[in-house]
Formats: C-alpha cells, structure tokens, sequence
C-alpha cells in the first residue's frame, strides 16, 4: 500500500483525503445507481475512487443490508476484492470452504458418505473459496465509499417510478423517485446503471425482459444453529437420500451456524412457491428426513426462506440502439436470474459492476469513446448466459433420482468438472476491441488471453517483500502493462526491457505520452510494470530505466515498487508458462483481464492496442 506521494499524513492511510471538487450528489450526476446490492455497491465502490465523476446511488430500503441472502464468495470475487483493499478482512470472518463431501444412499439405501475431495485445485487461485454473510461484504464496499475522495453514501428511502431519456440534454436521462417521507424528486444524469434486482423498474422502463423457464422445482433455504451427528456438519457437503430428496450443506462463518439448501417437492400447473404455505417446521421436518438416521435438532432458525428454481436471462443490458450509444445499463439480478446452489448469484452481479465500472470512468472522464460502453453487454450478456446453462445442469442433477451407483455419481463428477467455472475463474472474453487473438500466446501460455491475470508469487526487488504479481491491480481504472524479462535481460541499457521502457517515456509514437495528461505521472492512465528472472539481489533500482522506478507527485518522489523478481521457491516463469529467453508483455484491463500478449520488441503493436481504446490526452469528449 503507497501514501505519502504529496506528503506526510497521518491516521489510517485506507482514508483519502476528501476532494474539495466534492459536492453532494442530488441534482444533476454523472451517473446514477439504482439498487444497493452487490453489484450497485461494486460499481459505487470503483467510481468513489474519481473525484472527477459525480456518482450518486440510491435504493428504495430504508437502510443498509442487514441479513444477506447470498453467501458464497468465489476465489475470483475474492481477487477482485483484493483490488478494493478489504479480503484479508473477509478471509479473517469467513468461513472457508476447503472440502466437499458427497453423501448418497449405498445399496442397502443407507445414507453413507461417498467421497470427499479438495474444494479448489491446486494453484487455481491465490484465493480460497469462502463463505460469509452479503450484508459483511455490502459493509465493506460502503466503507471503501466512505473512505474514497468523493466520500459517497447511498440515499435511501427512494423509489423510481419514472426513467425518461433526452438525447438533446447535456444530462439526458431523467429518474423520478418517490421518497419516504417527503416529496417525489427528480435526478437527472448522464448514465443509469439498474441494479434494483429481479423486479428492476430500469429494466422494466426500458421494455425489456427476463426470458426463460423455471423448472418448477421447490426448494426451501434456511440458516440454523444445529446440534447433530452427522459427521460433515463443518463441511461443504451434497447429500442425496434415497427417497426424502437432497440437501446442500454450507457451514455459515463463526463456527457453529450452517445453511441447508433444501429440496421439496415440484410444483404443478400454476402453483407459486408462496402457495404451498412452507415455513421454518417443514423445513426442519424435511431436513431430518434427509439426513435420517443422523440426529438433527435445530436449536434457532437465523433465516429462512422458500424459493422457485428458475434460469432467466435478459436478451441485452443496455438501451443501445442503431446511431445511438448506451446510457442506460442492468447489471446483476437485473438481468439475469438462477438457483442459489452453485453459488453463482452475487459472484456474477459483481463481476458485471466491475466489468461495467471502469468503462464509463474511462469515458466519463474522456480517457475513451462512449462506443467503448457497448462492450458491456457484449461480453456480459454471453457470460450470463453460459451461467444460465450450467445452472440449468447443475440443478437438474442435483435434483436427479439416481437409480444406481453410477447415475448417482454423475453429480459428483460434474462438481469436479466444473470447479473452475464455480471459482469465477473461467470467464473468458472473446476477440474485441479490447481483447485480442493468440498469435502470441505461447510466450505467455498460463497467462490466457481473455482470461483474469492469474497471480503467482515474487519478489518486490527494492524492498525485498514477497508477495502476489496480481495484487498490484487495483480497482483504480488503469490499464497495466507487465513485462517479463528475457533470461539475461537485466533491465541494462540495449536489453528489450531498457528499449521498451525508453520507448514508452520518449518514443515520438508512445501510447504513454499519447494518452497522459501533461503534469500527470506518467503512470496515472497506463501502469507499467517489470519482473525478471534474476534474483532480487542481483539486480538494484539505479541500474532500472527510469520508467520502471519514475518520480512522481508533487515531490518528485521515487517509486520504487514497480520491479519484481522471480521468486526461486514458485518461480512465476514456471508456473505460468512465460518464455524464459524471450520474455513477454501483457497488456491487463482495468478489470484485471488480460488483453493481450506481445513481443517486447513489437512496439508498434503494443501501441495499436491503446489506439483502439485510450483518446489522445486532453482530447474533448462532447458525448459525456
């Protein structure tokens, strides 16, 4: 963590020093978020950090979140959690999920324990699956607003019943809301992002719908103090009985509190789940049946509820239309709806703000073209439509009467199969203006284009410090550049890092000096870092090309935290499959995906790539 660029401060450096640009949000806004729930507070939480973007966020509760539904945070919501300051709080108070055991009836249709097996592969993520309350994470992304420059805080109270657009206004979108306790008002903005869930009154207004079926399955949720037998009541486990149904086991943080997923029976014709009048006795009763002959007495029901399993999907997330650039967007349950059980829900919403989130900072702050905004629904909708499709599976075989051992077992392989998709790790963007092709990708080949930038350990060179590559991508809006060194490339002048590294400062073609402010550091839009083979004390900072240790602030401090070092216990060239005599340039987007990967030597191409996306600096944007 880096502070004191433009001088000594004192108390807790998470605290930015509130921007006296700062007015309070309540007229007329860049942008206006509708709904504070996961994905309306990843999306306040990335636009906090700009001083320079007036964000306002607002919900019709009368509150914040204080028991949350969702619970499941997979390894990659947690690397993104890391770019906003707070998983090492999460991973302190939640509980996680290292083991998964499958339960199913033996051939005497006794309920016996199958197989148990790791949660997440080995070097899947430097991140654990983890379990912990939605409203603790809603808690930390509101302090990641309160601390920002901009100090944002949601209004509650506040109901939208009207979204109206006027492409000849400078603010062209006009939200009317009723207000507990006071008078309808009116907010008018240059984007609105509906993250009002299910029943979104932004999608609605924009005439668009969840499409889909519901599988007309019953399923009932409840978050218990137990006292039990059963033998994995710590553990993550899926139980199917031989005749009572199936049960989803997931240990709640804390130590003692577990929640059960719970199947009861379909539903016919017309019948709602409100229909069947379930409450928290059947819920038990049911549970007991399942786990049968183990002892389940339920000492206090925290939560309950009962739910419909349906797949819905929106056709877009947008109002785009031909000539006509977004200015309205979903994002979350808004635009797309499944079963609880794969623990997908709340991951996929923040995935969307995150996606979503450093697109209209770059354009709002005239760093991109508005065109740059159609690429959310492009890359987002596919994305929730693969979800759609594996949940749809998913539930089907969860909810399968297995007639022998090896029907039963096909749950259980399926699980296997699809850890990676269920750890977030696996969405991978197609070729665009923003994610490129594979001509280079054996230089780089654990480092997938289109795919998240997967850390692995190294070795911070000037101060020694062992840590994770990819906890240098911060929910901050720039673009990274990560270079790897050749094998005797040493950051010396002639070598292919010192020629890069003075391109990019000097070059009369550079992308740096196109796409920077002039007064700016010269890596406020594009950050470019540098790892190299040899160990961190074989190489020293005044040897570096001065972009890789760049002085910056008002001080012209020195920083020195851009050059790291192969760590020889998890050497990083190994574990991802980076060329070792020729090295390789990774270009990662704001949202910690990788764009492309390149030949340090092919400047030219590395400038195309921020042609494409970044305007020349100081470059008026008339759409925003």
């Amino acid at each position: 963590m880096q502070y004191h660029l433009d001088g000594y401060r004192s108390g807790d450096p998470a605290v930015h020093p509130a921007d006296e640009r700062v007015e309070a949000a309540r007229g007329d806004v860049d942008v206006l978020i509708v709904g504070c729930g996961p994905a309306g507070l990843t999306l306040a939480a990335q636009l906090a950090a700009f001083p320079d973007i007036t964000t306002c966020i607002v919900d019709q509760k009368d509150g914040p979140l204080e028991v949350g539904q969702a619970d499941g945070i997979a390894c990659r919501s947690m690397e993104m959690f890391a770019a906003f300051g707070f998983a090492d709080r999460v991973m302190k108070e939640a509980y996680w999920v290292n083991e998964v055991a499958f339960w199913r009836p033996d051939a005497e249709g006794k309920l016996h324990r199958a197989d148990r097996i790791q949660d997440v592969e080995d070097d899947l993520s430097e991140m654990p699956h983890v379990i912990l309350n939605q409203a603790r994470v809603h808690d930390f992304y509101l302090e990641v607003m309160e601390n920002a420059p901009t100090r944002l805080r949601p209004d509650y109270g506040r109901r939208l019943v009207a979204l109206r657009r006027d492409n000849h206004a400078t603010h062209p979108l006009e939200a009317t809301f009723d207000v507990a306790g006071s008078a309808p008002t009116t907010i008018r903005a240059r984007y609105v992002v509906g993250c009002d869930g299910a029943r979104s009154a932004v999608r609605k207004s924009l005439g668009l719908a969840l499409e889909g079926e519901a599988a007309r399955q019953l399923w009932g949720v409840m978050d218990v103090l137990a006292v039990t037998d059963f033998p994995d009541f710590r553990l993550k486990a899926a139980i199917q009985s031989a005749g009572d149904g199936s049960i989803l086991l997931i240990p709640r943080e804390g130590g003692y509190m577990a929640r059960l997923y719970i199947e009861l029976d379909e539903l016919h014709g017309d019948e709602r789940a409100a229909d069947r009048g379930v409450n928290a006795d059947m819920l038990i009763a049911k549970a007991r049946a399942i786990l049968a002959p183990y002892r389940f007495d339920v000492s206090e029901v925290a939560w309950w509820s009962a739910y419909e399993i349906g797949q819905r999907v929106c056709a877009r997330f947008d109002d785009a239309k031909a000539g006509q650039e977004p200015r309205i967007f979903i994002a979350g349950d808004a635009c797309h709806t499944h079963s609880p059980k794969a623990g997908q829900g709340m991951n996929v919403s923040m995935a969307d703000a995150f996606n979503l989130g450093w697109k209209l900072a770059s354009v709002l702050r005239g760093q991109s073209d508005p065109a740059l905004l159609r690429t959310y629904s492009e890359e987002r909708q596919a994305k929730a439509q693969e979800l759609i499709d594996f949940d749809r599976d998913m539930a089907r075989l969860f909810s399968a009467k297995p007639k022998d051992a090896d029907e039963a077992a096909q749950f259980q392989q399926y699980f296997k199969k699809h850890g990676r998709y269920t750890a977030g790790v696996e969405t991978r963007y197609a070729p665009s203006i923003l994610t490129g092709g594979t001509t280079h990708q054996h230089l780089a080949k654990g480092l997938v284009v289109g795919k998240r930038f997967h850390s692995a350990p190294v070795v911070r060179m000037a101060d020694a410090k062992p840590m994770q590559l990819g906890h240098i991508l911060k929910a901050d809006g720039r673009w990274r550049v990560v270079v790897f060194a050749g094998a005797d490339d040493r950051g010396a002048p002639g070598g292919s890092i010192a020629r890069l590294c003075d391109w990019l400062e000097q070059g009369e073609n550079s992308p740096l000096r196109r796409v920077t402010q002039d007064g700016a550091d010269i890596d406020s839009v594009v950050d470019v870092r540098a790892v190299f083979q040899q160990g961190h004390r074989d190489l020293t900072p005044t040897d570096m090309p001065s972009l890789l240790v760049p002085t910056k602030g008002i001080f012209g401090l020195v920083d020195y935290e851009k050059v790291f070092c192969a760590d020889p216990a998890h050497d990083i060239f190994d574990m991802r499959g980076i060329d070792r005599q020729n090295g390789a340039l990774i270009v990662v987007r704001p949202d910690q995906f990788v764009a492309h990967v390149l030949v340090l030597s092919d400047h030219d191409a590395l400038s195309a790539v921020f042609d494409a996306v970044l305007r020349p600096a100081g470059k008026e944007n008339p759409d925003t």
